[in-house]
């Protein structure tokens, strides 16, 4: 992601050998303090490993970052973990501390254990259109948080919202934040990132843009909640682009027969082409689906969960963060049949081919953000769930 982050001037950086920052301490080995347990997943330069902290047993997740793999991408690791230290809120992912060694780079982050958005949806039995009203109010409140505090994520999708337990009410986390940016007073963003279907026009026009691309993307991901496919989709990339540059889209019958028409109207205000007219976070906080009662109780969940399942089959790719990986520990816990130590076939201390997809645009692995637009190279390639659109007959 080095190469992506322009006009940032402004924006703090923590050097990594700024042995001032409050969360980082020096070790030899970070084992000392935690038994690592099993890989969660792979980037493109970094590896995300489940452990225990020794002395209370309390499960995280551990972010392995080799030094010399940072050469030359030093912007995008300083990029996350000054937004990460930063933030402090119920429903985003927290960076709990820091650990350098002569080798490696370790962040050390909160742990969460209930799974990825879309499994959840298709596990349930019961689905409606307040159950992603709830779930799209959490985002709102999330992603309002970050943009009065200056931060942009610039990659929301349903892949990157994850539940925080396995309890049926559990609340809802925002995970990822390797493509965020911090404004700056002065700074223009225009560097074309995000995932393809969930990018806004301004990103794809390769104009200035702002906290309104975050808004688009909410209103995308409020679309597929309520029909399981995207309100973008076509096999060739340009068309794709196409389509979301002028902002063409429809609520398809018989899918969207049922949906209440308070929902559709939130999704236009959030979907709305000129961001000077989309809708804010606290706009959207106040509409009557997510502040009133317009939401409707009718189950929806057969018809969800069955286009969520034909339109969105899971990347080849090893996820950053494998949130089934996390479950199916958390459930040998809750049996009383996990007795394991540290996990002697675990290399030591992490693997090759270590940080998160997203972090590298020279890899641009599926899952991560545009190729270097700015260089004219191929823009917006892959993401982690693969739209797979089929027919709506």
């Amino acid at each position: 992601m080095g190469n992506h982050i322009v006009s940032d001037r402004n924006t703090k950086k923590m050097p990594l050998g700024d042995d001032c920052h409050p969360l980082k301490k020096k070790t030899s080995d970070v084992k000392e303090k935690y038994d690592f347990k099993e890989i969660l997943g792979t980037g493109a330069f970094s590896e995300v490993v489940l452990a225990a902290e020794k002395r209370t047993q309390k499960l995280v997740a551990i972010k392995c970052i080799p030094k010399k793999a940072l050469e030359g991408k030093v912007n995008s690791i300083e990029n996350e973990i000054a937004v990460l230290h930063k933030i402090k809120h119920t429903n985003i992912v927290s960076l709990e501390e820091i650990f350098e060694s002569k080798s490696h780079l370790y962040l050390v982050m909160q742990l969460v254990s209930g799974g990825e958005l879309f499994d959840r949806i298709i596990e349930r039995g019961f689905y409606t259109e307040k159950d992603a009203s709830k779930l799209i109010q959490q985002i709102l409140d999330a992603v309002k948080y970050l943009h009065n505090m200056g931060i942009v994520h610039r990659d929301l999708k349903p892949e990157n919202l994850l539940y925080y337990s396995m309890d049926e009410d559990s609340k809802i986390m925002i995970s990822d934040f390797g493509l965020s940016k911090i404004e700056g007073s002065d700074s223009v963003m225009s560097t074309a990132c995000g995932t393809p279907g969930y990018v806004a026009p301004e990103v794809l026009a390769q104009k200035p843009y702002s906290k309104a691309v975050d808004c688009w993307s909410i209103g995308v991901i409020a679309y597929i909640l309520l029909c399981g496919y995207p309100p973008f989709y076509d096999e060739n990339d340009a068309k794709l682009f196409e389509q979301i540059l002028k902002a063409e889209y429809e609520f398809d019958s018989p899918y969207w027969d049922d949906i209440s028409d308070s929902a559709k109207d939130f999704i236009v205000h959030l979907m709305e082409k000129d961001p000077n007219m989309r809708y804010t976070c606290e706009q959207a906080l106040q509409h009557p689906w997510i502040a009133g009662d317009t939401a409707l109780d009718k189950n929806i969940h057969e018809s969800v969960s069955a286009q969520i399942k034909k339109n969105f089959a899971k990347s080849k790719w090893k996820q950053a963060f494998n949130a089934t990986a996390v479950v199916r520990h958390m459930r040998r816990l809750q049996l009383g049949t996990s007795h394991e130590g540290p996990n002697p076939n675990l290399p030591s201390p992490c693997r090759t081919h270590l940080l998160m997809p997203e972090e590298d645009a020279e890899a641009c692995c599926e899952g991560g953000c545009s190729q270097n637009v700015d260089g004219g190279a191929e823009p917006l390639s892959n993401c982690t769930y693969r739209c797979h659109p089929t027919s709506r007959v």
